[in-house]
């Protein structure tokens, strides 16, 4: 029965993960130092255009305001939005490219390792249940028989 056993579970792939490298901890060092020098880049270039915004309707705001000028200010002001929408709406799809990549690269291995792992305990449970359980619930069962005729018996002397 442990025999049995034993050959079933050398059976079953061990799928481990590797362990973390120095390498991979570099590359990750790598990848946060980026991410932040990108983060320190686009602060820069945001508070440069709010500064350019500022000048722009400073000098538009000028004391011989006309229609024609507040209408000018209000048509930049759309385009300075329309272009905050653009940026926002390639930084959602890098972010929706870089969730895809995540949920393929990293979350759907974990999920079918974790599939491998509930096939291989439903298999020893299988064995288990076939080997070792039923043949002990049987044996229970006849020494209960046995003990209850003998208890008969020993009623009727």
């Amino acid at each position: 029965m442990v025999l049995c056993y034993n050959q079933f579970m050398s059976e079953t792939p061990s799928n481990t993960p590797p362990l973390p490298t120095a390498q991979d901890a570099k590359a990750e060092a790598e990848s946060q130092r980026k991410q932040r020098q990108i983060a320190v880049i686009g602060s820069v270039a945001a508070v440069a255009i709010l500064l350019l915004i500022i000048a722009a309707v400073f000098y538009l705001a000028q004391p011989a305001t006309e229609t024609g000028r507040i209408r000018d200010i209000f048509i930049i002001f759309m385009a300075l939005e329309s272009l905050i929408i653009g940026a926002a709406l390639v930084v959602l799809i890098v972010q929706i490219a870089s969730l895809i990549n995540l949920l393929n690269n990293e979350i759907k291995p974990m999920l079918e390792a974790t599939n491998e792992t509930i096939a291989t305990l439903r298999g020893t449970t299988e064995f288990l249940s076939e080997n070792l359980v039923e043949p002990v619930v049987k044996l229970n069962s006849y020494v209960a028989g046995l003990q209850k005729m003998l208890d008969i018996f020993k009623l009727k002397k």
